[in-house]
């Protein structure tokens, strides 16, 4: 059985893996990154190795380092740090979660196998099961991002049962916008007290549905102004909750328009905190300086960045 741990919930940050100009890791910066989460943002959980970290993008020695990085610097700092353990290989899936339990991880999480994918809820259900079982002293957690997996068994059908197959079984992150399969997620399963962990960083409409947190990689550089929204929303104040995720919104559809995803993530992130995080891993490309120079425009038309925030700051390095 999954060792009891406190319900994760509230806002997690999905990291990104700091990385050199030579696509090296930077594992200098991660303790800094830690200090930044807790102190700057207010976030104080993390989801390692996942889409935002390149996790897939990475090596099995490489994930087994990032994830060895974020548990030593996060001791008595985080709250919880969830590994994820996905991969295409069982045997790979099983190794990670074994190591995770080993370092002393809070939790590990797995998507669904995405080139030979599972065709149905039992067969996906059972492999999931085979990687729980390498670590049953973990909480698990099942990874639903089926833009990315292209595996379309709604997220409703997995969780239909699945204590009884995987009983370390905790909660799910739900990364897709069928707000109708989350919200059966949240009714069926509310009796459960499963960590329901809203994916896509439009964070207020998961809260209605009935989400108990969010994991999202906005929270890196936003955590701080998306916790307004949570503390808006715990006491009733629907109106101040609604106009914060407006304002979120606002930057995040910016950015979206230019082209968003990792690597200007990774700009952006460089860009607010001043911690290097480096190019992204090939296939993935560069941001380029016309997004960073936008971003910032934006960032600071809304009061999320000042100019003293980026005085003497190295912009090329955001990109």
């Amino acid at each position: 059985m999954a060792t009891l741990k406190k319900k994760l919930q509230g806002l997690v940050a999905a990291t990104l893996t700091p990385m050199t100009e030579n696509g090296e890791i930077n594992f200098s910066v991660i303790g800094q990154y830690v200090d930044y989460l807790v102190k700057e943002q207010g976030v104080k959980n993390v989801f390692v190795n996942g889409t935002t970290g390149e996790g897939l993008s990475l090596s099995i020695s490489e994930r087994r380092q990032v994830a060895e990085e974020w548990v030593t610097q996060g001791r008595n700092k985080l709250d919880q740090v969830v590994i994820h353990v996905g991969a295409l290989s069982l045997k790979e899936s099983q190794e990670l979660a074994r190591h995770a339990a080993e370092i002393g991880a809070d939790g590990i999480a797995v998507i669904a196998p995405f080139f030979f994918k599972p065709w149905n809820k039992d067969v996906l259900v059972n492999f999931l099961r085979e990687v729980a079982a390498a670590a049953p002293s973990l909480p698990f957690y099942y990874y639903h991002i089926p833009a990315l997996t292209g595996v379309k068994i709604r997220a409703e059908e997995v969780l239909d049962g699945i204590q009884d197959k995987i009983p370390s079984f905790q909660g799910l992150k739900f990364s897709d916008t069928d707000l109708l399969d989350f919200g059966q997620c949240v009714d069926q399963n509310h009796q459960q007290q499963f960590a329901l962990l809203f994916g896509v960083d439009e964070l207020l409409s998961g809260l209605v549905m009935g989400a108990t947190g969010a994991v999202g990689s906005t929270y890196n550089y936003l955590g701080k102004k998306t916790n307004q929204i949570l503390e808006a929303f715990e006491r009733k104040d629907f109106s101040s909750a609604l106009n914060y995720q407006f304002c979120i919104q606002r930057f995040i559809n910016f950015v979206v328009k230019l082209g968003f995803g990792v690597a200007q993530t990774k700009a952006i992130m460089t860009l607010v905190s001043g911690i290097p995080m480096g190019p992204p891993r090939l296939p993935l490309q560069k941001a380029t300086r016309e997004f960073t120079d936008h971003a910032a425009a934006k960032l600071k038309s809304l009061d999320f960045l000042s100019t003293a925030d980026l005085k003497g700051r190295n912009l090329g390095a955001c990109i």
